[in-house]
């Protein structure tokens, strides 16, 4: 078990301020409770108001403190709305969150013009505009922090999601790239890298097909899906204090999967 002295100077977000895009569910969710309880004022973002305000409750019901923050993701000017609004009413950002996302799987032949544009500006354009407008807010903290929730994809490739793919390997070089610009302003900028993990859009998508599971359950060493909250842990430690020489990087949580393959288990 840590001690209070080890949490609070390693992992401690007291009276840090948190935005956090796309958490009224699934992984946001779980990194927005976590970061509450552990000491943030966090903006919960979201484009459904139901689902906004039951993560508020949430977070509440457990003795933390969020905001929630209803708006559009799709272009700049959205962007700009966002961290306008969350800077107004948490006082400032000194934590930047980008994991709001979205996807479609098909065929690179399949892909229409219209699932191509909303897949970039959610899962690319969005992240861009979104840094560039709290930077000045993050560099107004002690020691900004911006985590950007990649996948499997910003570190290999995975047939039937071409678009999303370059959007994630896109984030991965982004991250690097703001590591490198914002280190003077003591900035430190990384990348989430989540593996298969069991959301509702990922149980309607991917863990309900017979065949997908087959393929993760072959291929995944730990043999099954994460959830969410096995993602909190490496969350909170990029963008605590004990991540403070901590930049440009990507961390992957996947149960395995980057590992490698073996053929010891198999009959």
């Amino acid at each position: 078990m840590l001690s209070e002295n080890v949490f609070e100077r390693l992992y401690s977000l007291k009276g840090k301020r948190a935005l956090v895009t796309g958490a009224s569910s699934g992984i946001g969710q779980a990194i927005a409770t976590c970061y509450a309880e552990a000491g943030a004022t966090v903006g919960v973002h979201g484009t459904n108001e139901q689902k906004i305000a039951d993560t508020v409750q949430s977070i509440t019901d457990r003795g933390g403190t969020a905001i929630p923050l209803k708006q559009p993701l799709a272009s700049k000017a959205d962007s700009e709305a966002l961290i306008a609004q969350a800077v107004e009413k948490l006082g400032g950002i000194d934590i930047l969150v980008n994991n709001a996302g979205t996807n479609r799987r098909e065929p690179a032949v399949d892909v229409t013009e219209e699932n191509f544009e909303a897949i970039m500006s959610v899962n690319l354009d969005c992240v861009f505009w979104l840094c560039q407008a709290a930077y000045p807010h993050l560099k107004n903290s002690e020691c900004g922090k911006v985590l950007n929730t990649g996948s499997l994809t910003t570190l290999t490739g995975i047939g039937g999601i071409s678009v999303y793919g370059m959007t994630k390997a896109a984030v991965g070089q982004l991250t690097q790239t703001l590591a490198l610009e914002w280190a003077k302003d003591n900035i430190c900028v990384n990348c989430l890298a989540p593996g298969f993990i069991r959301t509702p859009l990922t149980e309607a998508g991917l863990f309900s097909d017979p065949q997908k599971v087959a393929f993760l359950d072959d291929r995944i060493p730990m043999k099954r899906g994460g959830v969410p909250e096995e993602l909190t842990g490496m969350a909170l430690f990029l963008v605590g204090p004990g991540s403070s020489y901590t930049t440009g990087q990507t961390f992957a949580v996947d149960g395995g999967f980057l590992a490698g393959g073996s053929w010891l288990d198999r009959e």
